[in-house]
């Protein structure tokens, strides 16, 4: 399970990993999908593009 926040700045970056996940799997560049949901900081880009499910 993604952290509900970015553990550096604390922004909800929980809403945007479903859309994230699902762009990415269809091919799309995760540059391009993060820029385009507006995920700018850095340490939420990391958290989104980090991430590996455990279960």
């Amino acid at each position: 399970m993604i952290p509900i926040r970015c553990i550096s700045c604390g922004k909800a970056v929980s809403a945007y990993f479903d859309e994230y996940q699902k762009r990415t799997a269809e091919g799309e560049d995760p540059k391009v999908v993060l820029d385009d949901m507006g995920v700018t900081r850095y340490c939420c880009r990391r958290m989104l593009i980090g991430h590996v499910e455990t279960w």
